[in-house]
C-alpha cells in the first residue's frame, strides 16, 4: 500500500505526459496538413503578425512565433528548472548511485549524436546544427512506452525520465553557451542579481508568488535584450523557488484538529448566508495552513505541468512543425538526412553503448525487472528529438528559413523512425519478458 501510494505521482507524471504525446503528434499532423494545403499562406502569416506593447519611446512587438518560442517556451523551461532542482534534491537522480546509470547512458545520448553529426556534415554552414540531435522529447517517448501498457516495467518508465532530465540538463547548457549571440553583459548582470535577490528573499523571509512573478517577467526582458536566450532566465528563476516546507504534516494535522474542532461547535443557520468573525477567523487560518504545508516548488510544478503538457507543447508544435513538403522547394537533403541519421542512429548507438560498457564495466547496475534488451528499446525511443531539437534547431539557423525547414523534416523523419524501431523492440521483448 505504502509502495503504491509513493508511486502514485510518478504515476500521474507519465499520464500527463503520455497524453501530452499524443497531442504533440496532433499538433504536429494539423500544421503539416495547414502548411501543405491551398491555405499554407494564412499558417505563415497567421505566425508573423505581429503583437506587443509601445509608449511614447518604449515598444516590445514580436512576431507571435517568436512569443511562443521566447515567451510561452520560458514557461517550459521554467517546468524543467523545477524538475530538475527536485529531481537533483529529492528525485532519481538526488544520489550517485541513482543517478549512475541514467547518466552513463545520457552521456552517449549526447556525445555520439552530436560527433556523428559533424562527421557526416559537410558544409560548414550548417556546422551550428550539431546540437540538434542531442536531447529527447520526455513527452513523445513516455506516449509511446503508455501504447504497451502494462508490459512496460515502471522501473524502465523511471529509467527513461531520469535520463531525459540529463539530457534537458545538457540542452539546457548548450542553448545557454553556445546559442547565444552578441551578448549584453550588463543585462546579464541586472538579470543575475535580480535572480540573487529573489533567491536570497525566499531563503530568508516567505515565498511570494505575486513578487515572484513581477520580477520574473523583468529578469525576462532582461535576458531577451542581453543575447542570451530568455528561456535559460525560466531556468535560472526555477532554481530561486523553494522547495521545503515551512511546517510539517504533523504540526499541520494539530492545526487542523484546532479548527474542526472551533468549526464543529458553531451553530450553522441555514438561512445564514454569512459567516461569523471566528469562523471567518478559522477558514483564514485554514487557508494559511494549506498555504505553509505545500512545497512552493512541488506545488508550481504541479499547477504547471497540465498547463505546459496540454497547452504550450502543442502551441510550440502547431507554430513551428507547419514545414511546407514540396519536391519544388530547394530543401537541404544533406542537412535533413543527416539530422535524421543522427537523431536515429546516434541516440540509439550512443545510449546502448554507453549503457552496456557501464554495465560490463560495472559502473552502473541495471534497473529493476529490467533487461539490456529493453534498454535498446528505450535507446532507440532516445531519438524521439522534436520538442526541443526543433527549438535548437530555430536557434541554430535563425532566419536561414531552407535549413530550419530542412532539419525540421529531418526531426520529423528521425522521430517517427525512432519511435516505430523503439515500439517494436519494447513489444517483442515485452512479450518475452512476460512468460517468465
Amino acid at each position: 500500500m505504502i509502495k503504491k501510494l509513493l508511486l502514485t505521482p510518478f504515476q500521474k507524471f507519465i499520464k500527463i505526459e503520455s497524453f501530452a504525446g499524443m497531442l504533440l503528434f496532433g499538433a504536429t499532423i494539423v500544421a503539416l496538413i495547414w502548411a501543405n494545403s491551398p491555405y499554407g499562406e494564412y499558417y505563415e502569416n497567421l505566425w508573423q503578425y505581429k503583437i506587443g506593447i509601445s509608449f511614447q519611446s518604449f515598444e516590445l512587438k514580436k512576431p507571435l512565433i517568436l512569443w511562443i518560442n521566447d515567451g510561452l517556451m520560458a514557461i517550459f523551461f521554467f517546468l524543467i528548472g523545477l524538475e530538475l532542482k527536485r529531481e537533483l534534491l529529492v528525485g532519481e537522480i538526488n544520489t550517485l548511485k541513482k543517478a549512475t546509470f541514467p547518466f552513463v547512458a545520457a552521456l552517449g545520448g549526447v556525445l555520439v549524436p552530436v560527433g556523428l553529426y559533424l562527421l557526416l556534415n559537410q558544409n560548414p554552414d550548417t556546422t551550428k546544427g550539431w546540437g540538434i540531435a542531442m536531447a529527447t522529447d520526455i513527452a513523445f517517448a513516455l506516449a509511446i512506452l503508455s501504447t504497451l501498457g502494462k508490459r512496460v516495467p515502471l522501473s524502465l518508465k523511471i529509467f527513461l525520465t531520469a535520463f531525459a532530465i540529463i539530457d534537458d540538463i545538457a540542452a539546457v547548457l548548450v542553448i545557454a553557451i553556445f546559442y547565444s549571440t552578441n551578448i549584453n553583459w550588463m543585462f546579464i548582470l541586472y538579470g543575475v542579481i535580480l535572480i540573487a535577490f529573489l533567491g536570497l528573499l525566499y531563503y530568508t523571509r516567505k515565498y511570494s508568488f505575486a513578487i515572484g512573478i513581477v520580477l520574473a517577467i523583468i529578469i525576462w526582458f532582461l535576458f531577451l535584450k542581453s543575447g542570451v536566450h530568455p528561456t535559460i532566465a525560466g531556468v535560472l528563476l526555477a532554481f530561486t523557488i523553494p522547495i521545503k516546507r515551512r511546517i510539517n504534516i504533523k504540526l499541520f494535522s494539530d492545526h487542523i484538529r484546532d479548527i474542526l474542532s472551533t468549526l464543529m461547535n458553531a451553530t450553522d443557520d441555514d438561512d445564514q448566508h454569512l459567516l461569523t468573525k471566528d469562523e471567518m477567523k478559522s477558514i483564514d487560518n485554514l487557508d494559511d495552513l494549506a498555504f505553509e504545508v505545500r512545497s512552493p516548488l512541488q506545488h508550481l510544478e504541479h499547477k504547471l505541468h497540465s498547463l505546459v503538457a496540454y497547452f504550450i507543447l502543442p502551441v510550440f508544435a502547431f507554430a513551428n512543425a507547419g514545414v511546407v513538403i514540396s519536391l519544388d522547394y530547394d530543401f537541404d537533403f544533406a542537412l535533413m538526412m543527416n539530422i535524421a541519421i543522427s537523431l536515429f542512429v546516434g541516440k540509439f548507438v550512443g545510449v546502448a553503448l554507453f549503457s552496456y560498457v557501464g554495465y560490463k564495466m560495472k559502473i552502473t547496475e541495471l534497473p529493476t525487472g529490467v533487461n539490456f534488451k529493453q534498454i535498446l528499446g528505450i535507446s532507440a525511443i532516445a531519438g524521439v528529438g522534436f520538442t526541443m531539437s526543433i527549438f535548437i534547431d530555430n536557434l541554430a539557423f535563425y532566419e536561414d528559413l531552407i535549413s530550419i525547414n530542412s532539419a525540421k523534416v529531418g526531426i520529423i523523419i528521425g522521430s517517427f523512425t525512432a519511435g516505430i524501431v523503439g515500439y517494436t523492440i519494447l513489444r517483442l521483448t515485452s512479450k518475452r519478458v512476460e512468460k517468465h
